[in-house]
C-alpha cells in the first residue's frame, strides 16, 4: 500500500510535497493537512472513477445513443448508424413477440425465485448458526460454489442435466404441473422444482449475509425472551425477522441482480443472439434498445423491493415484565 501511495502522489503528474503539490513540475497549490489527507483519498477513488467511466459509464451512454438509431457495419465505413428516434423501442412491443414472452417468463421467475431462494437461505443461515461441530467447514462448503462455479462451468452442468433432481422428473412431477396449470404458470414453477440445485448453488451469498445478520443479534435479547416465556415461534417472528429486515433487503436486491445477469438467463441469451444483435435488418441499435427495456425493467423491480421493505424507525425490542406472555 505504500509503494501504490508514494505512485499516485509522486509521478510526473502530480508531485505532493509536505506543504504544496505540484502538477507537471510548474504549477504550485498550497496544502494543509485536511486536504492532504483529502487529496490522497481522492487519488484512491480516482483510479476506479476513471475506470468506471471508461469501461462502463462510455459503454452505457454509447448504448443508450445507438438504441434510437438503426446501426450497420459495414467493411468500408466501419459503423454507419443512421437517427430513427423511437422505431426500435416502437418495433419491440409491436412486433417482437419472443422478446416478450421472455420478459413475461422472467419476471414470473423472479416471483418463485427470489422467494424461495431467500428463505432457504435464511433456513440454512439458521442451522449454521447453531453451537455444532464443524460449524466452520459446513459454512465454508455451502459458500465453496459461488467461488468455483464460472458461467461456461454453470452451462456445461446445465446442459449435462447436473442442475435437476432425478426423483422429480421419475415421478412425474413437472408432467403433472404442466397438466393442471396454464402454460404462462406451469413453465416457471416446474422450472423452479427442476433446478432446485441450482437455487441451492446459488444461496451462498445470501446465506453469508444470513448469517452475519444472525451473530449481531444479541444473545441478551433470546435470554430475556425466554424469562419472559416466549415460544421459539414468537422470538423468530419478533426478535430474529426484525432483527434481519435489512438483510433481507440486501438479500432480495443482489438475488435480483443476480438472476438478470445469469449466463443462463433467456433475455440476455436472447439479446446476444445472431438472429438479433448480427442481424442485418436489427443489429446493435435494436439490440440496445432491447437492453435498455431490460435494464428499465430491473430497476423498476428494485424500486418495489425497495418500497415494499422500506425501513421503519428502529423498533426496540422491550422486556415485559410482570411474566406476563408474549403477544
Amino acid at each position: 500500500m505504500k509503494k501504490i501511495k508514494r505512485f499516485l502522489t509522486n509521478n510526473w503528474l502530480i508531485k505532493v510535497n509536505k506543504n504544496d503539490i505540484v502538477f507537471f513540475n510548474k504549477f504550485k497549490y498550497l496544502l494543509t493537512n485536511k486536504r492532504r489527507n483529502a487529496f490522497q483519498g481522492y487519488m484512491f477513488v480516482g483510479v476506479w472513477i476513471i475506470g468506471f467511466l471508461l469501461f462502463a459509464a462510455y459503454p452505457l451512454i454509447s448504448s443508450l445513443i445507438y438504441s434510437f438509431e438503426k446501426v450497420s457495419i459495414t467493411g468500408s465505413d466501419g459503423i454507419v448508424t443512421n437517427f430513427i428516434g423511437f422505431s426500435n423501442y416502437v418495433r419491440i412491443f409491436t412486433q417482437d413477440l419472443e422478446f416478450l414472452r421472455h420478459l413475461q417468463e422472467f419476471f414470473l421467475e423472479l416471483i418463485l425465485y427470489v422467494p424461495v431462494i431467500l428463505i432457504i437461505s435464511m433456513i440454512i443461515a439458521m442451522m449454521l448458526n447453531q453451537k455444532i461441530k464443524l460449524r466452520g467447514f459446513f459454512r465454508s462448503i455451502y459458500f465453496l460454489p459461488v467461488v468455483i462455479a464460472s458461467g461456461p462451468v454453470i452451462n456445461e452442468l446445465l446442459s449435462q442435466g447436473a442442475g435437476s433432481i432425478p426423483l422429480i422428473e421419475e415421478i412425474g412431477l413437472t408432467e403433472a404441473i404442466s397438466s393442471i396449470l396454464p402454460a404462462f404458470l406451469s413453465k416457471p414453477i416446474a422450472s423452479l422444482f427442476t433446478q432446485m440445485i441450482m437455487i441451492l448453488w446459488f444461496s451462498g451469498v445470501q446465506i453469508v449475509l444470513f448469517l452475519a445478520g444472525l451473530q449481531k443479534v444479541g444473545n441478551e435479547i433470546y435470554e430475556a425472551a425466554d424469562i419472559d416465556g416466549a415460544s421459539s415461534w414468537e422470538k423468530f417472528w419478533k426478535i430474529t425477522l426484525p432483527s434481519l429486515k435489512s438483510i433481507i433487503f440486501v438479500s432480495a436486491i443482489y438475488t435480483v441482480v443476480m438472476l438478470a445477469t445469469f449466463s443462463n438467463n433467456q433475455i440476455v441469451k436472447y439479446i446476444q443472439s445472431s438472429g438479433v444483435m448480427f442481424n442485418t435488418d436489427k443489429g446493435f441499435g435494436y439490440s440496445s434498445a432491447l437492453a435498455w427495456i431490460y435494464f428499465i425493467m430491473i430497476i423498476i423491480v428494485l424500486g418495489f423491493i425497495a418500497f415494499l421493505l422500506r425501513g421503519k424507525k428502529d423498533e426496540k425490542v422491550v422486556k415485559k415484565r410482570g411474566g406476563k406472555k408474549w403477544k
